[in-house]
């Protein structure tokens, strides 16, 4: 009946593994996502004979030990770091990271988060702020009567009055 527990760790731990790949599948075309993979780690050995040991009985000397492993278990997931394909568009505040590095953002409640999702606008009050309202960090004001905003490579912002 070992074998049952031990095959069963080993169906848990694809499980996780199919919930990673399917998260990546299912987000594909999210902005700035990135991948995913599981990490395994195996169960404790059991000893089940050692090594040089006579056999039962006033058996042989084992020439070799017999260890048995208990299974395997999801450790974690790291995620893939990797660069996204870069896809232009035609909203001037869309932005992205070319390499390492995060856009930092400033929610409601005073908390900082980082994100690779460079889809910007502006918010009534002229400030640059992500799809969902919050702030860039550092935060950013358009002046009034701006017609046409432009960030350069290295993030200089130029704003056209």
């Amino acid at each position: 009946m070992k074998a049952l527990g031990i095959a069963a760790t080993g169906m848990a731990a694809q499980q996780t593994n199919v919930n990673v790949i399917s998260n990546n599948i299912a987000n594909a075309n999210t902005t700035g996502f990135k991948a995913s993979r599981a990490a395994f780690r195996d169960l404790i050995y059991t000893a089940e004979r050692r090594e040089g040991v006579p056999g039962t009985e006033g058996g042989a000397v084992a020439p070799v030990g017999l260890n048995i492993g208990l299974g395997v278990e999801a450790a974690g997931t790291v995620r893939l770091s990797t660069q996204g394909g870069l896809i232009a568009t035609s909203n001037d505040l869309d932005l992205a990271i070319d390499g390492k590095g995060y856009f930092a953002i400033n929610r409601p409640d005073g908390s900082q988060v980082y994100t690779r999702d460079g889809s910007f606008q502006l918010s009534p009050e002229g400030q640059l702020v992500s799809l969902m309202g919050d702030e860039l960090d550092p935060g950013l004001v358009v002046p009034e009567r701006t017609v046409k905003v432009e960030i350069g490579e290295g993030g200089l912002v130029m704003a056209f009055v």
